[in-house]
């Protein structure tokens, strides 16, 4: 694509190239001639279609063609209609692929742990095992930056309160408890946590005597734990709190940046306040940066199930068997079902709005957000907030929220994380850096301390190759110790928040 091109072919086997201005009839673009004006934002047929025909974008049917489709038509849904069940979900696995690696030796600056993971970061975390506790480890940890605790430690980024709205008043087992557990262990045992303190209540429901075996987390000088009743009140704690958390600085700031090969790097793949061309610009781009990443041997971690509904048969063609396949298959019935006993619809038709701006189907709705995972073929499906078996791409279960998403993604490993959006996000991480990418120019000019790249400039000229290309490298930066924008506003202290799920007793 050059600056003087008006539509953007997003893969190289759709049918229909996306309009960036308003197409006349009578003109002629991409070597067809226009028969029917094309909104900005709209598709335009550069084959002919018959009737029943699939129209593909992204490379992925958004489906079928109601009416004879000639080249050079306006395609929506006048002429468009829902892929059928059965042609959605037939086909054969195994269709992802990736590009050649950018540099298969390619390293990152990174902190190696004794457990053999990498981290991006350098923290210590004050973490609560109940929502009691949340306000002590608060007092700790902002009463150990005033002292001025780590004035003597420069090697060390910071101290994290980890705080949330349960464990207690819940089954001590089931899937709620699972999930608790899974996700404070996660954070608990996360590479760019130098050493963790957690704080309890001491009678709660979640218990943490239990689990130090099974998670490899014994007491030492990276783990401390407490109780506010065990130690005598709420003063008593923060003290004792600020003593083990001096004690725990100088092996934290001995932690130093070593050449880390980048199969390292876990990225965990995010979008939210999206608008019509985040499914054009960033989280394609987004996508091609992932697959660098998986073809160097690194890890990506695609989550939000509602957000795939619809174009999830896409997403289990790419993977790599029939076992995993299910998997995903067996999540999405699960959120159907929780959905209805709630209530609630997973309804992703197309909003007025998304019509608008030229979204016709769930399919291809739901396409532009799985357009952040690339092409790569799908390894794994996890449950919320489990490690992934394999490197490569994997699937994670949970809410389209986004601090819960991003939450779970942490836990699973995740040292990395990439947050496109159209409309404006506000959000970061701590102890992971958010690299925010903004899919429209008019965004990084109303709110550009906000974001860390623009690609608003694939709508100018940009290949959408290069912009991942330069998000790829950006991510390597990050990874190695430069800041994003939300690290400098201070964003990251009130984001952890596991997914809450099941009766409160």
């Amino acid at each position: 694509m050059n600056g003087s091109a008006r539509s953007l072919l997003l893969h190289p086997d759709d049918g229909v190239r996306i309009a960036i201005v308003r197409l006349q009839a009578g003109s002629r673009e991409a070597g067809v001639d226009i028969v029917r004006p094309v909104p900005s934002g709209h598709k335009l047929a550069i084959r002919d279609h018959a009737p029943g025909a699939p129209v593909l974008k992204y490379g992925q049917p958004i489906g079928t063609a109601r009416e004879p489709i000639k080249a050079g038509d306006w395609v929506h849904d006048h002429n468009l209609e829902p892929m059928p069940e059965a042609a959605q979900t037939a086909g054969r696995l195994g269709l992802g692929r990736l590009p050649s690696p950018p540099d298969p030796m390619l390293t990152f600056m990174g902190f190696r742990r004794e457990n053999g993971r990498t981290g991006t970061r350098n923290y210590l975390g004050v973490l609560t095992s109940v929502n009691c506790s949340a306000s002590v480890a608060g007092f700790i940890a902002d009463e150990a930056m005033r002292r001025g605790l780590l004035d003597d430690y420069p090697h060390v980024d910071g101290i994290v309160p980890l705080t949330h709205g349960t464990g207690c008043g819940m089954r001590a087992d089931g899937e709620g408890y699972a999930i608790l557990e899974r996700t404070l262990w996660g954070h608990a045992a996360h590479p760019n946590f130098a050493g963790i303190l957690m704080v309890g209540l001491g009678c709660e429901v979640f218990r943490t005597e239990t689990m130090l075996e099974r998670y490899d987390l014994k007491s030492s000088e990276r783990f401390r734990r407490m109780t506010i009743q065990g130690e005598g009140g709420t003063r008593a704690t923060v003290e004792k709190g600020i003593g083990a958390l001096a004690e725990m600085l100088p092996a934290a700031n001995r932690a130093r940046r070593t050449h880390r090969p980048v199969s390292e790097l876990v990225l965990g793949l995010q979008c939210g306040g999206s608008d019509s061309w985040s499914g054009v610009t960033a989280n394609p781009a987004l996508g091609i940066a992932s697959d660098m990443l998986i073809a160097c041997g690194g890890t990506s971690i695609l989550a939000e199930t509602p957000e795939i509904m619809g174009a999830e048969a896409g997403l289990m063609r790419r993977a790599v068997s029939a076992e995993i396949a299910a998997s995903l298959r067996e999540r999405v019935a699960w959120w159907v079902d929780y959905a209805a006993r709630h209530g609630a619809r997973l309804d992703n038709n197309p909003s007025p709005g998304n019509r608008q701006g030229g979204l016709s189907t769930i399919s291809e709705k739901s396409l532009g957000a799985v357009a952040k995972a690339g092409q790569a073929p799908l390894v794994g499906v996890m449950r919320y907030a489990e490690r992934p078996a394999s490197q490569g791409l994997n699937f994670m279960d949970s809410p389209g929220y986004d601090p819960v998403s991003v939450t779970g993604e942490v836990a699973a490993g995740a040292t990395l994380i990439a947050f496109t959006t159209g409309r404006g996000s506000a959000f970061g991480n701590q102890p992971v850096p958010s690299l925010k990418l903004a899919s429209n120019v008019r965004l990084m000019q109303t709110m550009g301390d906000d974001m860390d790249i623009g690609c608003g400039d694939v709508l100018e000229g940009v290949s959408l190759q290069d912009k991942g290309a330069e998000i790829f490298d950006r991510l390597i930066a990050v990874a190695s110790g430069e800041r994003t924008r939300s690290e400098s506003l201070g964003y990251g202290r009130r984001e952890f928040v596991p997914w809450q799920i099941g009766a409160v007793l």
